[in-house]
């Protein structure tokens, strides 16, 4: 059974930094593309970041420069390292999995987490 467990979650000031963790399990996670995406209140999903099975990462303009994506594969674990946190990055953040990543916003992620919730104050 496939499960993915993020963690990492909190509330911090604007301008700090929070990393969040994704667990994964039940699927062959090395060859997956992984992605980090959000949900504000009131607002749609967005997808934030992507990193492929070679390591190639993808980010939203929106995060650019401020977090990184990162995957370590002997321990099926996906990372986001949020820095220079603002308000607008409140949401709660969930990984997902994917075949394979597409051009684009065109990647089907078919297995999600629960999601982890991330509050910044200014």
């Amino acid at each position: 059974q496939v499960h993915l467990v993020e963690s990492g979650g909190g509330s911090v000031q604007s301008g700090g930094s929070l990393r969040l963790s994704c667990a994964a399990s039940g699927f062959t996670y090395s060859s997956y593309c992984m992605g980090w995406h959000r949900q504000a209140p009131g607002k749609k999903r967005e997808g934030v970041a992507v990193i492929d099975s070679a390591g190639s990462t993808t980010y939203a303009d929106s995060v650019k420069g401020r977090f990184t994506i990162s995957r370590d594969n002997a321990k099926r674990t996906l990372y986001l390292q949020m820095n220079s946190l603002e308000p607008e990055d409140t949401a709660i953040y969930y990984c997902a999995a994917a075949f394979s990543c597409a051009a684009a916003a065109n990647t089907v992620f078919i297995y999600w987490g629960q999601g982890t919730q991330v509050t910044v104050s200014s």
